[in-house]
């Protein structure tokens, strides 16, 4: 198996489990420990992963993988909180919808129950794309600088269409969510164009699955006095995090299965 090729299963893997183990990793693409570490250690270099003693893991402030690479991760919980987010959305609405794979999800069962008559407000290439082919949706699309790793257009392009707009419902998805740090994401520019979707909107929903949960990364989106609902899906082992987010007056919905 040819570096890229490695490199390739690598990522794809990290995005199904969150992590990986040297040992299991170097037998599955039948090379030594020795190559499979170097690998490990040069997808870090390029912060495409986080480099743990014995392996990597996908969790961190200062990675993040590409949008291609996480489409598996937590994916039955993000299709529970689709359903929940879409439950709030109405015929003849005007909805803001950020990029991610939450959104993604958000994305496609909202075409699937082919609401009537909804604006669709985006600054994710993917979403456009995906509501482009689809009949009865008004679609506009901000301008913008692409951020390759999520596909989504930031900056003073973006900030510019989004400032001119008014939105029945926002929904935003995030790299990590607690009550201290509020909505937070990677990215300030992409923090900032978030920002201003929400802002803009009469109700203010966060998605975000409970590997999120007590994660705060680099750049503040806005604090949960900014949220109205935050949808996410029950931790396997509890959290005291969605406790901590109610108690600043936030409402959270646990999404469940349908």
């Amino acid at each position: 198996m040819r570096k890229a090729e490695r490199w390739e299963y690598i990522l794809t893997r990290l995005g199904r489990d969150g992590d990986l183990d040297v040992n299991t990793l170097a037998e599955e693409m039948d090379v030594s420990p020795a190559t499979a570490r170097r690998d490990l250690q040069e997808l870090h270099n390029q912060h495409l992963l986080s480099r743990v003693h014995g392996g990597a893991t996908s969790s961190g402030i200062f990675s993040e993988l590409p949008l291609r690479h996480r489409i598996g991760q937590q994916q039955e919980g993000k299709q529970w909180i689709a359903n929940a987010a879409v439950d709030l959305i109405e015929p003849g609405m005007a909805v803001g919808l950020t990029g991610g794979t939450t959104m993604a999800a958000v994305a496609r069962e909202l075409m699937k129950r082919r609401l009537k008559d909804v604006t669709i407000v985006t600054n994710s290439l993917a979403i456009a794309y995906d509501f482009s082919m689809q009949p009865g949706y008004n679609l506009v699309m901000t301008g913008g600088f692409i951020r390759p790793a999520s596909l989504e257009l930031v900056g003073p392009f973006a900030d510019a269409t989004i400032e001119k707009v008014n939105l029945d419902v926002t929904v935003v998805g995030v790299d990590g969510i607690t009550a201290a740090a509020g909505l937070t994401l990677l990215d300030e520019l992409e923090a900032r164009t978030n920002s201003l979707l929400l802002q803009r909107a009469r109700n203010r929903v966060v998605v975000a699955d409970h590997s999120k949960l007590g994660r705060a990364a680099f750049a503040q989106v806005c604090p949960l006095s900014d949220v109205d609902v935050v949808i996410t899906d029950p931790a396997p082992d509890g959290t005291n995090e969605v406790a901590a987010i109610r108690a600043h007056g936030t409402k959270v919905i646990l999404a469940e299965p349908r």
